[in-house]
């Protein structure tokens, strides 16, 4: 496993990271929609406008039913965007990414990174079971690791 910069380490452990991944996973065993959780160092600008881009460079945009979702973080500017494709967006709104921002906000105050972000996956993983469904023939579109900017 390669080794992740140090900034990355300052944030959260290897351990960390893998729990973060398989939180993931565990989601998306229930759902056909995808999660990533993204960390950059510094976001130039509007945290969402920054978002979007990862989303994209990540293809997440290019899901079957356009249902994936993205947790961005950048780490050294303490900023925080959570987004989802148009499939998922428009069933859930504005105000519940909002609320999920919050939530995850609340949890880094708090000196508590990992499960803020694990709590995140979780929630996010709930919706996306009510909305999409995992089907028989689903496959993982998307990686689950943590992707690193």
């Amino acid at each position: 496993m390669a080794r992740h910069p140090r900034w990355v380490r300052r944030f959260m452990s290897e351990a960390d990271l893998d729990r973060v991944a398989r939180a993931v996973a565990q989601a998306e065993a229930r759902t056909s929609a995808e999660i990533r959780v993204h960390l950059d160092a510094r976001c130039p600008g509007d945290p969402m406008a920054q978002a979007v881009k990862v989303f994209e460079r990540l293809g997440m945009h290019r899901t079957a039913e356009r249902h994936g979702v993205l947790i961005y973080v950048a780490v050294g500017d303490r900023r925080l965007a959570v987004i989802g494709d148009a499939g998922i967006h428009g069933r859930v709104g504005v105000e519940y990414w909002q609320r999920l921002v919050d939530a995850i906000t609340s949890h880094f105050r708090e000196q508590r990174s990992r499960d803020g972000l694990i709590q995140a996956v979780r929630e996010v993983g709930e919706v996306l079971c009510r909305h999409f469904p995992r089907r028989r023939d689903d496959t993982n579109e998307l990686s689950d690791q943590v992707s690193v900017g």
